[in-house]
């Protein structure tokens, strides 16, 4: 048996840092990554043969679980059919159906590959349909590596920002303002100042990469109101959040709370692929024709729309529109954040945690942090000490204190609580 100490020696000298995707290397809270082997149900097995009740859920698609029977076998028949085509199939327009039926305020859309494919579409084509360059984000948002979308505001308060990653030259970023997360002052003056060059404000209405941070209704209502108000687009990157909160995603959840509110465009990915790679962009008609082959606005993507994906994708969309699935699952969410702040309590350690549906979070904190900057106020040591510790009981938590956390269905009783036995010996 390879251990995992092995297997990651052996991927550093191939592979940059030893992972395909930066959180993976461990970097953030020390140690040896877990290399794992196989997955089933609530649990992951790596390649010494360890069993990990799993929260991280392949960052969010497995909000059934691993290898769900009824999934599993969609994606063989699939597969057994053929991989890819570079043509059109039944099931895209399948699962395009599935997708606007449940969220109102999208009338098309488009399949891609990934979160980061599809965020930057939603972009190009909201400066198409304005003819507007300027963007708004908001610090601590996540919204894949798109060179506009790697920047870090400047020192002013409404200052353009300034590239945060090497090689995206600061031409690419000149474009982009960066506002504190939940400052509605800081809305107000960047369209005060710059209102007629801003073709949208692009936002997680929950930040699944602060961890777990609300948009509050205030915030969220200020910028529909303002994108209304000065002829932005507003775009819901709903790449974690849509259909692992709610079936409606958090757009439904806030069009409840915000008389009239709807998003102008919507980003989707993780839950409607079930775990494999594809993700989507939509909105109005009118908005989404602007998309070629009938508008100005180029896109493509040679696996778009992928057939094996794409039943994976309609497979899991499925399952979790049946009667009391998130019922079921925002109850064993709850139960979870309750125990680990229960445990918490009883050791004596300042703690804050939050939920929604599926996907949760928790810092080390006396108050749930409403914006990057009180993320990073939180005590990183003392998370990365209850990792590890969590870890080696057979909890498997994100290796991060900037990662969102994932239940499924397939999540027993059993496994809350033995989770939340495992939190109050790791927080002794």
């Amino acid at each position: 048996m390879t251990s995992n100490n092995e297997l990651f020696a052996r991927a550093q000298r191939v592979i940059p840092g030893g992972v395909n995707s930066p959180v993976r290397a461990f970097r953030a809270v020390g140690g040896t990554p877990r290399f794992i082997a196989r997955a089933e149900g609530a649990y992951l097995y790596d390649a010494e043969g360890q069993r990990y009740i799993d929260y991280i859920g392949s960052w969010g698609p497995m909000i059934l679980g691993h290898g769900h029977p009824a999934v599993l076998e969609a994606v063989q028949k699939a597969a057994a059919d053929g991989y890819s085509f570079g043509a059109p199939t039944e099931r895209e327009i399948e699962l395009a159906e599935a997708i606007l039926a449940l969220v109102p305020s999208v009338e098309q859309l488009r399949l891609v590959s990934s979160g980061t494919e599809a965020a930057m579409s939603a972009l190009r084509l909201a400066r198409g349909a304005t003819g507007r360059t300027a963007i708004i984000k908001f610090e601590g948002c996540y919204h894949g590596h798109a060179d506009a979308l790697l920047v870090k505001a400047g020192s002013g308060l409404a200052t353009f920002g300034h590239p945060t990653s090497a090689g995206v030259p600061a031409d690419v970023v000149q474009h982009t303002l960066v506002l504190e997360y939940n400052n509605v002052a800081q809305l107000d003056e960047a369209f005060a100042l710059h209102g007629g060059e801003i073709a949208c404000v692009i936002v997680e209405p929950i930040a699944g990469n602060m961890n777990f941070v609300r948009a509050s209704l205030p915030f969220m209502r200020r910028i529909r109101e303002r994108c209304s108000e000065h002829g932005a687009l507003l775009i819901f990157d709903e790449v974690m959040t849509g259909f692992r909160v709610a079936l409606g995603g958090a757009q439904s959840l806030y069009a409840a709370q915000i008389p009239g509110f709807s998003p102008d465009i919507s980003v989707f990915g993780k839950v409607i692929g079930g775990g494999m790679p594809l993700a989507a962009f939509g909105a109005k008609r009118s908005v989404m024709e602007l998309l070629a082959p009938l508008g100005p606005v180029y896109q493509a993507g040679t696996l778009s729309g992928n057939p094996v994906a794409t039943a994976c994708g309609l497979a899991t969309l499925r399952e979790i529109a049946k009667p009391g699935f998130f019922d079921a699952l925002a109850e064993r969410t709850r139960a979870l954040v309750a125990g680990l702040t229960d445990a918490a309590r009883e050791a004596g350690v300042p703690f804050s945690a939050d939920s929604e549906g599926g996907m949760f979070g928790f810092f080390f904190g006396a108050e749930l942090p409403q914006n990057y900057g009180q993320v990073m106020a939180t005590d990183q040591e003392r998370f990365n000490r209850s990792f590890h510790a969590m870890l080696e009981r057979g909890v498997y938590f994100a290796p991060a204190l900037y990662e969102a956390g994932f239940v499924s269905a397939a999540h027993s009783a059993a496994d809350i609580d033995a989770t939340i036995a495992a939190a109050r010996a790791a927080l002794r």
